[in-house]
């Protein structure tokens, strides 16, 4: 048991600040109830924070506000990595990371090609919903990415200060990439893909 508490301290220690994990992290240092035994031991010593079930950080520290709770995405990869799912931001939270919106939203939203998961942690709620695969295709990429934040503005919504923000945020091989990946999106964000394309940086 020993033995397994300081292999799961020392890579716990070995990450940086801000890390989240989940028990599989350390699949391979022993048996599950060992591991499991490791970080509640760590959680009640106060090296570690429990987050949710299963979930579990090496939390950043503030020297006035204390510990800082991790970013939804952060959250969210730990999840999908627990349970090797493939995530998608999506809604507000897409159009935020483009800049699109300036509110970070309380709740958000990631597809997945997992089952439908709600979690909260601290003042955040971050939430996994199981989408189509055309959905998931382009899933990882700036594309995804581009194609999500657009469905949450709208199609009434796009403007040239829209286009702006985004193009502004895309390279070259972003451009190229939305060009291939044209065919996953409806008609109209095709249209604004094609738009975007057009543009130098």
């Amino acid at each position: 048991m020993q033995s397994v508490y300081r292999k799961v301290l020392s890579r716990i220690y070995g990450k940086k600040r801000g890390w989240v994990f989940s028990p599989i992290h350390f699949i391979q240092l022993g048996s599950d109830a060992s591991v499991k035994k490791a970080l509640q031991t760590l959680c009640e010593s106060g090296q570690i924070r429990r987050l949710a079930r299963g979930l579990y950080d090496y939390p950043k520290t503030h020297p006035k506000l204390g510990d800082l709770f991790p970013t939804a995405d952060q959250i969210a990869h730990a999840i999908a990595g627990k349970d090797s799912l493939r995530i998608q931001p999506s809604g507000a939270y897409a159009a935020n990371l483009l800049g699109l919106t300036e509110q970070v939203p309380a709740k958000s939203i990631f597809l997945t090609d997992g089952t439908n998961r709600t979690i909260k942690v601290g003042d955040q709620t971050v939430i996994l919903k199981q989408t189509t695969p055309k959905n998931m295709a382009t899933a990882g990429r700036t594309s995804g990415l581009v194609i999500q934040a657009l469905r949450y503005v709208g199609k009434d919504h796009v403007d040239d200060l829209v286009c702006e923000k985004l193009a502004g945020r895309l390279s070259q091989d972003d451009r190229r990439q939305l060009m291939k990946d044209i065919r996953y999106a409806p008609a109209w964000i095709g249209d604004v893909i094609r738009r975007l394309a057009e543009q130098d940086n």
